[in-house]
């Protein structure tokens, strides 16, 4: 167990004690509420109650606790596969499947089906992560690298970070965009407001995300997106950003949407170098079901 000590100053006082500790930690506000509830803070030397609103000079101490290691289970779900070879798989991940374990999704996850299907995955992310070069959200469907070894794991990540591979997503927004194309460069990290959204903030990471027009329906467009960096949740803040966010996001559109699985967000196209071969590869995967649906839906209102 870890001691975390802080002295809060003017700029936070009279925050609910949650809110304090979030935005100068930087856990997330419900991580912070569950160790109130556990007594693990303390505000000059007595448990701190949930609704304590802070002052100035307070000494808060946190007891952060060890995380403990989830067990990672093989289970057998089925998996798209678009490539694989004993380097390396191409997955079109479906809507609604977590990547990787974590406390709340310990099952059904992708790496759960991943160790279910093969028994060697670069273990460069540790044990919860096997294999995982990047991810996507949870509610965005579509086409991911997953390592076999770690020199692919490293081929792949480099490629990634030297802007080499190619990631392209179709997306539907809300409203008419009104240029056809372009580019979108914010900066983004973890919302001031709340530490469980991302947000464009002036001291964020680097980010740039480039658009084109596909399609323009009623109330809403159409578009492609392709990533120069992989911040996460990039493509759904930096819409939102311009005022245009994802059709049925839950977390960063308006709540008048079209309603669905969550944010109709698809990573449609992949494209890279073999890390062994050096052969350029690329990958298609079609929309979901769902995603025409919706799309059917517009179109037929647009008549």
């Amino acid at each position: 167990m870890q001691n975390e000590k802080l002295i809060i100053e003017e700029s936070h006082a009279r925050e609910r004690i949650d809110k304090a500790v979030a935005e100068l930690t930087g856990k997330s506000r419900s991580a912070i509420q569950i160790m109130l509830k556990s007594g693990d803070i303390t505000v000059n030397g007595e448990i701190a109650k949930p609704n304590y609103k802070v002052q100035v000079g307070d000494e808060i101490y946190l007891e952060v606790r060890e995380p403990e290691e989830l067990e990672v289970l093989a289970e057998d779900i089925p998996l798209d596969i678009y490539f694989e070879d004993k380097d390396m798989l191409v997955v079109n991940k479906p809507e609604g499947m977590v990547v990787h374990p974590s406390a709340g999704h310990a099952s059904g996850t992708l790496v759960n089906a991943l160790l279910f299907h093969c028994d060697d995955l670069s273990g460069i992310n540790g044990k919860i992560r096997p294999g995982i070069v990047h991810r996507i959200d949870k509610d965005t469907s579509g086409l991911l690298m997953v390592a076999k070894n770690d020199h692919a794991h490293e081929s792949l990540a480099k490629q990634l970070k030297d802007k080499t591979s190619d990631r392209e997503y179709i997306a539907l927004v809300h409203g008419d965009i009104v240029h056809q194309k372009g580019t979108i460069e914010a900066p983004i990290g973890r919302a001031k407001e709340d530490r469980q959204k991302m947000a464009v903030v002036r001291d964020g990471k680097e980010a740039r995300t480039h658009f084109e027009v596909i399609e323009r329906l009623q109330g809403y467009t159409l578009i492609n997106c392709k990533l120069d960096t992989g911040r996460t949740h990039q493509i759904r803040v930096h819409l939102k950003y311009i005022g245009h966010p994802l059709a049925g996001d839950p977390k960063y559109g308006p709540k008048n949407t079209i309603k669905g699985n969550g944010q109709y967000l698809h990573a449609a196209k992949l494209g890279f170098d073999h890390p062994t071969t050096n052969e350029r590869m690329t990958f298609e995967a079609p929309l979901p079901s769902s995603f025409e649906k919706a799309l059917k839906m517009l179109r037929e209102e647009n008549l």
